[in-house]
């Protein structure tokens, strides 16, 4: 949800198989100590968390120069570790604060509010191809497939209204469009359906939570990547707000995990925006039929 301030070997881990006791598949260690895999994943995670809890609390400079080093830290530490799904779950991670700064970044030089999301949205694309390409990754193994869209868009119009509604109640934002019509309907879409909704899905679905369920299992990695979305809403500083977009975050998980689906999450994220920042406040909760 928006906010402004060759062929690839199988990779995948069955949650029964995997310890966290097994030492690191990339043999880093701290102060002479060998590291696990998840507590190398671990210290990026916290630092996100950290960063994100700073810029809640209002200390704007800590969490953005922690958001620096982030990914600083990242590039460093990778350049010691040998190629593994460890490796490719701190490149994914390092998306994370790169959002962030882009996201704070951006000056708003435009007329009209809605047009700012392309411009934060789509240079983020160019790191995602790159890790993409970097990790030999499949389409498919991201979701890129049109099967049974028919049936998803109905779900994930009902999914995106719910979600979009208990957003609604918690921040209250008004609306990006001045009205309802057939134009403006269309402006809201294409920017929240093929910038917000799908990069973000890219970067915290088809990348983050794939490299994170190789590494630590099904449940885990959805579980650290539902979080990690919604931690990455710390900017409206309502807590409400971060327990309703972790919960989103569980949610749209586990629809790609049942799925492996990247249209069915990208539209199911286009629609909360489209209810969330268009529909909802024209209209009501009740979009004017009840």
């Amino acid at each position: 949800m928006p906010e402004i301030l060759e062929e690839k070997e199988d990779t995948s881990v069955d949650d029964s198989m995997e310890d966290s006791n097994i030492q690191s598949s990339v043999n880093f260690s701290l102060f002479k100590h060998p590291m696990k895999d998840w507590e190398i994943v671990a210290i990026p995670i916290l630092a996100i968390t950290v960063a994100e809890l700073l810029l809640y609390m209002g200390k704007q400079e800590a969490g953005i120069l922690l958001h620096v080093m982030i990914p600083l830290g990242l590039a460093i530490s990778t350049m010691w570790m040998r190629e593994s799904n460890v490796t490719f779950c701190l490149e994914a991670l390092a998306l994370l604060p790169v959002l962030r700064l882009v996201n704070i970044s951006m000056p708003v030089f435009l007329p009209t509010r809605l047009y700012l999301y392309i411009f934060i949205y789509a240079p983020l694309i160019i790191p995602v191809f790159f890790i993409m390409r970097h990790q030999r990754i499949a389409l498919k193994e991201i979701g890129v497939t049109l099967d049974n869209l028919y049936l998803y868009i109905p779900i994930a119009l009902v999914v995106g209204y719910m979600i979009g509604l208990g957003e609604f109640s918690i921040i209250h934002p008004g609306s990006l469009i001045p009205d309802t019509s057939a134009l403006s309907m269309l402006k809201i879409s294409f920017v929240m359906l093929f910038f917000v909704g799908l990069v973000e899905e890219l970067i915290f679905r088809s990348l983050l939570q794939t490299r994170l369920e190789a590494s630590f299992g099904m449940v885990k990695g959805l579980l650290i990547s539902g979080l990690l979305f919604g931690m990455m809403h710390s900017g409206y500083g309502e807590a409400y707000e971060l327990l309703m977009t972790g919960f989103a975050g569980l949610l749209i998980g586990y629809m790609f995990q049942r799925t492996r689906s990247l249209p069915l999450i990208a539209i199911t994220h286009g629609f909360v925006n489209i209810f969330l920042f268009g529909l909802i406040p024209l209209l009501g909760t009740g979009l004017g039929i009840f």
